[in-house]
Formats: C-alpha cells, sequence, structure tokens
C-alpha cells in the first residue's frame, strides 16, 4: 500500500475507538496489541485522516467485530500486490500450475460479503472508476495483479519509486488501449518477424539460426523501446545479446536487408546487398565469424543511431561491453578535468537468456555497476528472453529460485513479468520500464516469457529430452496466428486481411532470395584481407618526445595542491620529493606515469583508468587522487596542469575482473581515442577475465573488423608472495598472439614504460591500433636501477631491446648472452653493477615480448662474433612465462650457437609459498644466469 494511503477512514464510531485505545496501549505495551495492529501502527503511526486531522475519540469498548475484517481485508490486498504474480497469466503454454492459495479471501477468513461491506477507499490512494467497495476493489486488484503482465517490486527500498509503480500500475495507465493503426503495425511486425523465420526454415534446410519463434515479441518490445529513445532525443541506443532471435532482429531492428541476410545463408558475400543511403554499417575481421555472432550500427537520423553489439557465444558476456559502450557514449571527454556525464544521451538493453541470467556470474557483476560512480548508465532495460530452458535443461536443474530474474532483486530492479503471446502487453511493458528509467535513473527488468519452437538449434529434436513441453509445443499456435485472430474478432482487420499479409511478405522474402541468387551467380565473392597497417606493425618512429620545459611546468604544476589543501603527512613528504627525482633523473615507475597521462591529456586524447586500488595503486605507488587529511576532500593533480584539451580520470572500480575488463573494452571500442586502462590489482587476478580477452580483445579485430586501442596493467614479479601475488600468466597473452593482435610489453625501465604509454595514445583512432598488453612491476616501481631521467622523458622513444649498459663493450670477448625481461633483467643488473669482471657476458632486456623484435635480436648478436651461447633468463617456473613463446624465435637466430634456458624448472604452481625458498631459488638462477660457461 503506498505510504499515501491512510487506512484509518475506515474505522468510525466503535471501531475507532477501539483502534485509538488499542494505538495508546501499543504506546505503552505493543507486545499486548494484536499482531495485525501493531502491523499497522508500526507502517502508518497514529491513526490520522488524509487530510492531516486526528479523529475525535468516541468512548472506547469491546473490540468491534468488523475490526479484524479490515485488517485481514488489507492484508489481502497487499498480499495480491505482493505475491499475485504466482498467479498471473504469464505463461503462454500454460504448462505451469499457478498458485492461488495466497490471494484467496477464504486465506484471510473473508467472504465476498464481508469484502463488499468494506469501504473501496481502504485499498487505494485513489479509487479507480467503477470501484465502490471492498470487493470490486480486490477484484480490481486480481485482475491487475494477476493478467498477462505480473509485477514484482517490494524488493525497492526507496518510497517515490514502489508508490510510482504502483499509481502506473493500479491507476489503468499502463494498460492505454494501442490505436487501431498501432495495431495494425503491430501485427504486420509480427507477420515480418515470424515469416522471416519460416522462410528461413523452408528454404535453407538444417541451417542453424537460433530462431526468435516463441519470443517473436521480442523484437515488438526492442522496436517500443528504440521509438521512445529516439523520441526523447537520445543519441545511442546500445543492445547486447546472444545469439538466439540474434538475426530477427538485425534485421528488423538494425533494419538489415531481408538480401544481406538470405546473402549469409547462401553464401553471398552481403555487400552486395548494402543499404546504398549507408546507414547500415558493419564490420568484418579477415577470420569472419559465425553470422549470428555478428552485428550492426544502424544511423536512423543524423543524432542517433543503433547498435547491435558484436558477440561471441559466450552469452552474458556481452553485457558489461554494452554497458560500457553505454557510459562512452554519454561521456563527454572533450574538456579537461573530468569528464561530464549525461545518462540522457545513450542507453543500453541487455538481452539476457533464462538459464544464463541465474546462472552467469558476468550478469551480477554487470547489475552491480548501476550505482557506482564510473560505471553507471542511468539505468539499462534488462530483457530475459524467456523461453523456459537452456540447452536442455528444465528449469528446476537450471536454478533454485522461482524466476529466473530473480538475482536482479538483490540490486533493487524491479521485475516485470510479461506474457510474450500478448503483444499489446509487451508494449505496453516497453513503455513503463522505459518511463522508469527515465525518471528514476535505474535498472528495470522485463522478463519475456515465451517458449521455444524448436530445439536449441534447428537441427536439435528436443522431444529427446524435453518430451512433455513438445507435445504442446507443435499444437500450440504462434502469436501472430493468435493476433491476427484477436484483430479479425475485434473487427480491426478482416481474416482474409491477415492471411494476405502474411502471403505478400513471404513474397517480398522470396524476391529478396531471387535477387541475391542472381547476384551469386554472376559476382565475385568479396574477402576481407587483413589490413596492411595491421600486417606492418606499429612504425618504428612514433615520436613520443615532448619538450623538457613542458614537463618540467607540469611537474611543478602536479606538486602545487589547492590552498588549504593537506594531504596525509608521509605521502605529501614523499610527492614532494618528486621535485627532486625530476632534477636528479630519479624518476620512479609511478612519477614517470603521471607525466605521460599529463602529456597524453595535452595532446588532446582523454584518459579513462580503472581497476581495484587505481587511485593510490596496489602498491600504494601511484596517488593519482589524494586526500585531505582533515575531511577527506580528494584532488586530482592532473586536473591543475596547463594546456589539457581533453578530460581525465581513474576511477577505484569494484572487485570485478570480467566485467571490468569487459566495461573498459567497450568503453574504448565507443570512444576510440580515450586511452582506456584497466590494472589488475595482481597480474594473475586477469584469470577471472579470461573469457574477455580470449573473446574481444583479442581477437575481435580478426572476426569482426573491430579495432581496440585498450591498455592493461598487469603487475607480476617473483618477491616471495606466493602463487597467486607473482605472476601475471604472461604465458597465456603471448599463446594468445598472432597476426599483431596486440602488444605484450614487460618493461624494466619507467621511462620506456612513460614512452610505450605515449606510444599507444599515438596510435589511438589509427588503422594499425590494437590493445597493449603490460607486465607491470611491483618490486621495480621505486627500484633505482629502474628510474628515468628528465632526458630520457623528453628525446627518448620507446625501445623494444634495451643492451645492459656497461657490458658488451669488448665484442671479441662476449662469449654469453643473456635475453631476460622485465623485472629479472634488473636483478641481472644488481648483480653485474659496472660489468666488472664480466667480460665474456652481455645482456640484453626484451622489453617487448610480442611482437617479438627479432631483427633488432638479431642484429645484436651479429656484433659478437665469438658468442657460443643464446641464454633465455627468467625468473618464471619452465613452462610459464615467456621462455616457450620466445623459443621458437630464438632457435632461428641462434643459427648453430648453443640455446639455454635458466629459470625455475616446470611447476604446477606459479611459484614457491615460503619466502626462504624464494630467495634461494631466486639466488640460484642469478648465479647461473652470469656464471661463465665451461
Amino acid at each position: 500500500m503506498s505510504n499515501n494511503v491512510t487506512p484509518w477512514s475506515a474505522f468510525e464510531g466503535p471501531n475507532l475507538g477501539y483502534v485509538m485505545e488499542q494505538y495508546d496501549l501499543f504506546l505503552q505495551s505493543p507486545e499486548e496489541v494484536e499482531p495485525g495492529l501493531v502491523a499497522l501502527f508500526e507502517q502508518y503511526g497514529e491513526p490520522i485522516f488524509a487530510d492531516g486531522t486526528q479523529p475525535a475519540a468516541p468512548t472506547a469498548a469491546q473490540a468491534p467485530a468488523n475490526v479484524t475484517k479490515i485488517l485481514a481485508a488489507m492484508k489481502l490486498a497487499e498480499e495480491i500486490r505482493h505475491l499475485g504474480h504466482l498467479a498471473a497469466d504469464i505463461y503462454p503454454l500454460k504448462d505451469r500450475k499457478l498458485d492461488f492459495s495466497h490471494i484467496e479471501p477464504k486465506a484471510f477468513g473473508l467472504t465476498d460479503a464481508d469484502l463488499a461491506a468494506l469501504p473501496a477507499t481502504i485499498f487505494f490512494e485513489t479509487v479507480p472508476a467503477g470501484v465502490t467497495n471492498g470487493k470490486q476493489a480486490v477484484d480490481y486488484l486480481r485482475g491487475i495483479y494477476t493478467g498477462k503482465i505480473a509485477f514484482e517490486y517490494d524488493h525497492v527500498v526507496v518510497d517515490d519509486e514502489r508508490n510510482w509503480l504502483r499509481a502506473k500500475i493500479e491507476s489503468g495507465a499502463l494498460n492505454a488501449p494501442l490505436t487501431t493503426e498501432e495495431k495494425k503495425a503491430l501485427l504486420e511486425r509480427l507477420t515480418r518477424v515470424e515469416g522471416f523465420e519460416k522462410f528461413i526454415h523452408k528454404t535453407f534446410v538444417g541451417q542453424k539460426r537460433f530462431s526468435i519463434e516463441g519470443l517473436d515479441t521480442l523484437v515488438v518490445l526492442i522496436d517500443e523501446l528504440d521509438r521512445l529513445s529516439q523520441k526523447s532525443h537520445m543519441n545511442v541506443l546500445q543492445i547486447g545479446m546472444a545469439h538466439r532471435g540474434r538475426l530477427n532482429v538485425l534485421t528488423h531492428v538494425l533494419n538489415k536487408p531481408y538480401a544481406m541476410m538470405f546473402a549469409d545463408f547462401a553464401h553471398v558475400s552481403n555487400e552486395y546487398f548494402l543499404p546504398e543511403d549507408g546507414s547500415l554499417e558493419i564490420t568484418k575481421g579477415w577470420t569472419n565469424d559465425v553470422k549470428y555472432h555478428m552485428g550492426a550500427t544502424l544511423t536512423k537520423t543524423a543524432d542517433y543511431k543503433v547498435k547491435l553489439a558484436y558477440n561471441p557465444s559466450h552469452l552474458e558476456v556481452a553485457s558489461p561491453v554494452v554497458t560500457g559502450q553505454t557510459r562512452a557514449a554519454q561521456d563527454d571527454t572533450s574538456k579537461a578535468g573530468e569528464p561530464t556525464h549525461d545518462a540522457k544521451k545513450a542507453m543500453a538493453i541487455l538481452v539476457h537468456g533464462d538459464a544464463a541470467f541465474p546462472g552467469q556470474g558476468i550478469v551480477t557483476e554487470t547489475l552491480n555497476f548501476a550505482k557506482t560512480e564510473g560505471f553507471s548508465t542511468g539505468g539499462s532495460v534488462h530483457i530475459i528472453s524467456n523461453n523456459m530452458i537452456g540447452f536442455t535443461t528444465e528449469t528446476y536443474d537450471s536454478r533454485s529460485s522461482v524466476y529466473s530474474s530473480d538475482p536482479a532483486k538483490g540490486y533493487e530492479v524491479p521485475v516485470v513479468h510479461v506474457n510474450a503471446d500478448a503483444p499489446e502487453a509487451v508494449v505496453q511493458v516497453a513503455r513503463l520500464a522505459f518511463e522508469y528509467r527515465e525518471k528514476f535513473g535505474k535498472d528495470i527488468l522485463v522478463d519475456l516469457i515465451g517458449y521455444r519452437r524448436y530445439g536449441h538449434n534447428e537441427t536439435d529434436d528436443p522431444t529427446v529430452t524435453n518430451p512433455e513441453t513438445y507435445k504442446i509445443v507443435p499444437k500450440h499456435p504462434t502469436v501472430r496466428a493468435l493476433y491476427g485472430e484477436a484483430l479479425a474478432a475485434e473487427g480491426v482487420v478482416t481474416a482474409d486481411a491477415v492471411a494476405q499479409l502474411d502471403t505478400d511478405i513471404y513474397a517480398e522474402m522470396q524476391k529478396a532470395y531471387d535477387h541475391v541468387k542472381e547476384v551469386g551467380e554472376t559476382k565475385e565473392p568479396i574477402t576481407v584481407e587483413m589490413p596492411q597497417a595491421v600486417k606492418d606493425g606499429y612504425p618504428a618512429d612514433v615520436d613520443t618526445t615532448v619538450d623538457a620545459s613542458v614537463l618540467k611546468q607540469m611537474n611543478d604544476e602536479l606538486l602545487a595542491w589547492p590552498e588549504g589543501f593537506e594531504p596525509q603527512n608521509k605521502l605529501g613528504r614523499i610527492l614532494k620529493r618528486r621535485e627532486e627525482a625530476f632534477e636528479e633523473g630519479k624518476i620512479d615507475w609511478g612519477h614517470a606515469e603521471t607525466l605521460a597521462f599529463g602529456t597524453i591529456v595535452q595532446d588532446g586524447n582523454p584518459v579513462r583508468f580503472s581497476g581495484q586500488d587505481a587511485q593510490r595503486g596496489t602498491f600504494s605507488q601511484r596517488h593519482l587522487v589524494i586526500h585531505d587529511k582533515n575531511n577527506g576532500a580528494e584532488y586530482t593533480p592532473l586536473h591543475g596542469i596547463t594546456g589539457a584539451k581533453a578530460s581525465f580520470k581513474v576511477y577505484n572500480s569494484p572487485l570485478t575482473e570480467a566485467g571490468v575488463v569487459g566495461y573498459e573494452y567497450g568503453y574504448n571500442m565507443e570512444k576510440p581515442n580515450t586511452l582506456s586502462v584497466w590494472e589488475a590489482q595482481f597480474g594473475d587476478f586477469a584469470n577471472m577475465a579470461q573469457v574477455m580477452f580470449d573473446n574481444f580483445i583479442s581477437s575481435s579485430r580478426a572476426k569482426w573488423g573491430q579495432k581496440s586501442g585498450f591498455v592493461m596493467l598487469l603487475p607480476h614479479g617473483y618477491e616471495g608472495q606466493g602463487p597467486e601475488h607473482s605472476s601475471s600468466r604472461m604465458e597465456r597473452f603471448l599463446q594468445l598472439s598472432a597476426e599483431n593482435n596486440w602488444t605484450v610489453a614487460n618493461c624494466s625501465n619507467a621511462g620506456n614504460y612513460y614512452h610505450l604509454l605515449r606510444r599507444q595514445a599515438k596510435m589511438l583512432g589509427t588503422e594499425a591500433v590494437r590493445p597493449l598488453v603490460v607486465v607491470s612491476p611491483k618490486y621495480l616501481l621505486r627500484h633505482p636501477l629502474a628510474a628515468a631521467t628528465k632526458e630520457q622523458l623528453a628525446e627518448g622513444t620507446f625501445q623494444t631491446v634495451i643492451e645492459q649498459p656497461g657490458l658488451g663493450t669488448n665484442t671479441k670477448k662476449v662469449e654469453r648472452i643473456l635475453f631476460a625481461s622485465g623485472k629479472v633483467a634488473i636483478d641481472l643488473a644488481d648483480r653485474i653493477k659496472d660489468g666488472e669482471g664480466f667480460d665474456y657476458l652481455h645482456i640484453v632486456r626484451v622489453e617487448q615480448l610480442y611482437p617479438f623484435p627479432q631483427q633488432k635480436i638479431a642484429d645484436i648478436i651479429a656484433r659478437f662474433p665469438n658468442a657460443k651461447e643464446l641464454v633465455w633468463v627468467q625468473e618464471e617456473p619452465k613452462n610459464q612465462g615467456s621462455y616457450l613463446y620466445a623459443t621458437q624465435y630464438m632457435y632461428e637466430l641462434a643459427e648453430g650457437k648453443k640455446l639455454s634456458y635458466v629459470g625455475r624448472p616446470a611447476m604446477s604452481s606459479t611459484a614457491e609459498g615460503d619466502m626462504d625458498a624464494h630467495k634461494a631459488e631466486q639466488a640460484r638462477l642469478i648465479e647461473e644466469a652470469v656464471a661463465q660457461s665451461k
């Protein structure tokens, strides 16, 4: 019941006297008051009329009999609102037992006569037209809450939201009828949706399409959300969904022409059928992908686009990607300081499977973004495309909850269930969902309940595992047939017109297919080649220099805090040392990184950085945001630098890897000129995001033609902290490396890292751009041998290979060349000091692992004519790290020289868990590496 509705007007005379007497007793001894009245007093307080006046208390006497009836009636009404969904007509196949037990008057000791004797005013704030007593009120509520639409919103905490939803539902506004023209248009839409599936089923027998049939009104639902988004002057509608129904959505929401879709089935290049007006954009990679993974962008007007994201077969992983794309479309990053966020610019529709929504943790990771500062999008409309079955799994095997939508309740997301065979109800639900999102800036979930006409795909026989369901399905009319009959009965159209519409649309599709066959006979297939810029890799001459005076001014400004701002004492002293460090050539990792970000925004590229504790840095090395010790106020020094032309923002992300990586990848996809950076708290925490690396970041260019410049920082290094705090699992990224799909770097120097970031930013928006995987350090963050000079930052460039200073000067004496990457290279440098006594040795730091700098290394080896042994040194186990990857190149480079390995033996774990064992093993491998060959 609405908090504004007062039940006290239902009491008068002795009833009122009794209630007021009981309220006085409630204030003194609530345990002596009957529970029903206690609940009433706790919810509504002192008996006061709706106009705010307090009733005069007549003489109290015995408890009148109908006080209990009033309380019972009010409880009945609340149960209808709360549990009416259990009895709602939301299952098209009518194969689920409905539960009316909670909402029967007799369960509350009430008869129809009892209800008829009560006023309707105790049930509603505004009594609906035609409702005059309690019996009619209960019937009205049952009709509203057990129809083709069912509601769950009691879990929403905010009163205003619950009251708004209740008013919408109970006022009848939700059930506003469609106009005659809207009904006709709806029938045509359903006819096209069904006709498309029928045509493919008949024409391309046995080909997989993951049909929408049984959930045809999914297109109707998305259509209406699309119409409302455009009407509200949004710029972008982002859609994410898995494969079921995708071809129909592409065709009827994204306007992919019938001929293009049929060409995909007929193995004819679909580019021949692109709309000539340029409204539809599709991209392809050189390896391509199956048709039901592909996406598209539809430009409907100069100011409005609809985008369907490309998606792999991992059903829910597109959700955070699309959410990130949506946030990017909402952010204005064109000015210095923080980006300006406007949630009205874009909206996400996320279509989920009924088995996957409760089954895949990535769903709740995405739901958890809703109210977080850097990840909120002002609400997504979630749709469960609910065919009541997984691959072959019945609901009782796939979840522990009543509905597949139940996980959303933990995030206070209202849930609306709707019968997919009720197209007008689906339209009404779309309007409610959109209006709620617009008003409250929150997620809302529509559980579209239908069925699946065929098996998991069209070659699957569902009677093998779901025989009971598939006794019903073949006999059940399609929603188009049902709606056509309903409109004919209403007199909106004739039955003949319904049949003719079906015939005409099928003929239209046949004509499109005939055209496809003609083109296929006369045109050569169009093949997609890997772009030359991708083949070539990043150019060697990317200019990442910055005038020294600019860096000096920036360094000074970064330490000029606002008047009255006091950082924590120790931190303040540490940061102030950066003034001297800049001049003395002791610029550490976090210092160099901050200067890199500053120069990047000065160049006009926005920077967005997120990760667990990213503002401070896991190792307290970064401090891009500092806090006033007196009041906790935040200050971002990079917002105070001169000449910034774009925004900078760093967010502490939720404790989520897969969701955040997907989100940031999506953000970068939508804003390709933004340097989007994600940092894992520890490198191998990225394990939890492996699906994103495998299915999006490493392969989206090859599969879908989508470019990305996303940056991943993965802290890595063996310092005796045990298995999970050592390895970034770089071997997994190297195994995925091919076709210049990304850069994998393991820098040993802060200055080289600075130029690596600047090079990446310079390549944003170009044809050659690719993601960047950085095996970033922990121990080296403050190591003096890894520090940079101001001259290196101002005048240098990124070096894929660095030779150890002080070694290799006498080229004829060198017999052994060590190759190392990252931290272990500094351990080696620390061991050999100035190089005295190591004339036989040379050390080469491989800063870029992929693409492997083979020619540069070959040139180095060629300088040492007496070198007999090439040694790959790493601290990781032999079956991990970079050794097995690098070996394929080193064998080619060895040319008869001995190729050796120094490092830990192969291990099933990534590292020792004991500090003493770690130290002993680390010392052994360093000594073995620098020892002179016998």
